[in-house]
């Protein structure tokens, strides 16, 4: 037997595993898709009643997170980029400025994640990276950094 086909990790007790990192999203992954759901028609009717900001905060409200939400977790980035292009730019710094601090972090997160689908820089990437810029300039770097340490992915 070879030393290289040896899983170590399995020997190891102090292994550190992916489900320690965080606390995993304590609904159901059903339960998840369904909240998606509700709340891309309630961002769709604030949208249609102009209230950028209330449909954004309802957007970045509880993210889903862990694993086995992947359809949710795309369907609410869809809606959250939805929010973005459905923003004229003067608006955006005081849609920003009305965000909390995890708010502002989650919606850097999916950002991030918009500019690292394939196919959405075509779409939205001069958006999403006016949004990073206006972002950056009311949150600060720390926001990035935060993002960037934050094991829980949306």
């Amino acid at each position: 037997m070879s030393f290289r086909k040896i899983d170590i990790d399995a020997f190891d007790e102090d292994v550190l595993q992916e489900t320690e990192l965080y606390e995993p999203d304590p609904r159901d992954p059903a339960q998840v898709l369904a909240d998606a759901r509700q709340k891309q028609g309630t961002v769709r009717s604030a949208l249609s009643r102009g209230d950028i900001s209330g449909a954004l905060n309802i957007a970045l409200d509880s993210p889903p997170y862990g694993p086995n939400v992947d359809e949710a977790k795309n369907l609410t980035l869809q809606t959250v980029v939805s929010v973005l292009n459905s923003t004229k730019g003067t608006e955006i710094p005081n849609v920003l400025k009305s965000l909390s601090q995890d708010a502002q972090d989650t919606l850097m997160k999916y950002i991030y994640k918009g500019m690292g689908m394939p196919g959405w820089g075509d779409v939205s990437g001069s958006v999403l990276l006016a949004w990073h810029e206006k972002l950056t300039e009311v949150a600060g770097t720390g926001c990035i950094v935060r993002v960037m340490s934050d094991r829980r992915t949306v």
